[in-house]
């Protein structure tokens, strides 16, 4: 029988709000079972880089990144946000160990290519991107990965990753020799049919469900990637997927109600 481990990934207005992030950590600490942590960034690269006058630009919703704000990223993402995490969990007695993809070469990763635009410094995974074998060593140290969204190609790059498409693929990656539960929490009951109506949480999505919503346009657009990637680590072997509320993470563990499963 596989051990279980969750997957977990938070996001930038967690990440912004230091009351909320404290109350989120205290529940990620109780989890008896092996456990992993990716996040995003927050607006203080924003902050960071209009300080410095450093113009942000972006395409589609995803940010173009030239080599100034590879630094910030870097800086903000593996360095002041992941240090944060961690110096939070070890005050919380969880024995958190903070990583990039760089190091150990733990996820390595491919310049974006797109026939159109040239997003700089973007680096695109999937599973076989993660040296599951390191990770595994880690969790059985009793170790908890605390993930940034930056990558490497092992050629002197770093890549700013969607962390997303890093939580998916580290799932997918560990499914081989883990019951992987992948949790996305944001700030939404889960996936709204009204983005603005909290009553209007779907309990279940299917990759028909997706195609349907998203053709309605029932969907908002900042969902759309959360689901894909979900969509992608239950079609490879995740064993549960759920999208659920940033507050709701012990309600959730111990009942396994909260939010939107994502089904097959």
């Amino acid at each position: 029988m596989k051990q279980k481990i969750y997957i977990i990934k938070i996001g930038g207005a967690l990440i912004d709000d230091e009351r909320l992030l404290d109350q989120f950590l205290d529940q990620f600490s109780e989890i008896k079972e092996k456990k992993i942590l990716v996040h995003g960034g927050g607006k203080l690269a924003n902050t960071l880089a209009d300080k410095l006058g450093i113009e942000q630009k972006m395409v589609n919703g995803r940010r173009i990144t030239d080599k100034d704000t590879l630094d910030i990223v870097t800086m903000v993402y593996a360095g002041g946000i992941n240090k944060n995490i961690v110096e939070k969990l070890q005050q919380k007695k969880c024995n958190a160990i903070g990583f990039s993809g760089a190091d150990g070469n733990l996820i390595k990763a491919k310049k974006r290519e797109h026939p159109e635009i040239d997003f700089g410094f973007v680096g695109d995974i999937n599973k076989k991107s993660v040296n599951k074998k390191l990770v595994s060593k880690f969790i059985k140290l009793d170790l908890i990965p605390v993930f940034s969204a930056i990558t490497h190609d092992r050629k002197g790059n770093l890549f700013n990753t969607n962390a997303d498409t890093i939580a998916s693929v580290m799932a997918q990656a560990l499914s081989e020799k883990y019951e992987v539960e992948l949790l996305y929490c944001f700030d939404k009951q889960g996936v709204l049919e009204n983005v603005d109506d909290p009553e209007s949480l779907i309990k279940s999505i299917s990759e028909d469900d997706f195609t349907t919503l998203k053709e309605e346009g029932k969907l908002h657009k900042g969902i759309l990637p959360k689901l894909e990637n979900a969509l992608g680590a239950i079609k490879n072997n995740v064993n549960k997927v759920f999208l659920i509320k940033e507050t709701e993470l012990k309600n959730h563990i111990e009942n396994h109600h909260a939010g939107t499963e994502i089904c097959l």
